[in-house]
């Protein structure tokens, strides 16, 4: 990667700075794009992190800063602007300087999320959704979610006061959505909401298994749902419950390409042979035999090599 006095710098801010997964996304994109610009991870405590943040931005090459924790909230007070997103969020992950000068921060968070499920196939223009859970990661997928054109959002937390809080920049943000808060049975709320016909998309960050399976049951038919919140259980009665309302179960959790570059960097630096590891090989012309050994489901994963 070359660096010279073209090279603009985007900060990543946060503390401690050895899981930081940015710049290994970013400054390899950057590199075969040809983007002269570097993700630098830098370590700030919270005590120094408005100096650092004012001092980054005074350098002429600063292109824009991501931020991470403990910074998330308390960087939203010191920027000339942030998104709606943002707003609803109470949190910001990403600053950038105006052609004024100005700072300008938005929250990509739920963006992340709600890319996902469309990706997954699901429509959120005039779709009904419940989210429960009103924390950090929930205001920020409630946000985007209300920014991806949903009609109707239910939220449901049993700390109220973040329940109200959120419905109320909600409102302010994105007048459009209908919110319903209030209510101590979610499944009633949603069904209300909906005029019987429940929830397109419900998700669950909370990891409480209560709450988790209010979230299946205020599904509709059809509909999709997603375990956001890691840890916990919960017990699922399949044929009620999916089966026989043909309802999606997903969960947010994927095998990133963050994850596949450890992996990669991982067995590079213990010289593991992954040839090795390869049990058969076919060329694509011997398709139907490999398909027909994957049908057993007696082997392990395939792998196409171009």
């Amino acid at each position: 990667m070359r660096i010279d006095g073209h090279t603009e710098l985007i900060a990543h801010l946060g503390h401690p700075t050895h899981s930081f997964k940015a710049p290994l996304i970013y400054n390899p994109h950057f590199e075969a794009t040809e983007i002269n610009a570097v993700v630098v991870p830098m370590g700030c405590r919270a005590g120094a992190f408005a100096d650092v943040l004012r001092s980054f931005f005074a350098l002429e090459n600063a292109r824009g800063a991501l931020i991470t924790m403990p910074h998330k909230v308390s960087v939203v007070a010191l920027l000339d602007e942030v998104s709606a997103v943002a707003r609803v969020a109470g949190a910001c992950n990403a600053v950038r300087r105006d052609a004024a000068g100005r700072l300008v921060g938005d929250m990509f968070d739920g963006e992340g999320f709600v890319r996902g499920v469309r990706r997954k196939g699901l429509v959120l223009r005039r779709a009904a959704a419940l989210v429960v859970g009103c924390g950090g990661v929930g205001s920020a997928i409630a946000a985007s979610l209300a920014g991806g054109g949903v009609a109707r959002l239910a939220l449901f937390d049993v700390d109220r006061s973040a329940e109200a809080a959120l419905a109320e920049r909600l409102r302010i943000h994105f007048s459009a959505v209908t919110v319903s808060t209030g209510s101590n049975d979610p499944v009633a709320a949603i069904k209300e909401l909906t005029g019987g016909k429940y929830a397109d998309l419900t998700l669950d960050t909370s990891s409480n298994r209560d709450a988790r399976l209010n979230a299946i049951r205020s599904t509709k038919v059809w509909g999709t749902m997603c375990f956001v919140g890691e840890g916990g259980d919960v017990t699922i009665d399949v044929s009620p419950h999916l089966l026989r309302r043909q309802m999606t179960l997903i969960a947010s959790w994927t095998f990133s390409t963050v994850i596949q570059a450890e992996c990669a960097q991982f067995c590079v630096e213990r010289g593991i042979d992954v040839d090795a590891l390869f049990t058969h090989q076919w060329t694509l012309e011997r398709a139907d035999e490999a398909y027909k050994l994957f049908d057993k489901q007696a082997d392990g994963k395939g792998v196409f090599l171009m």
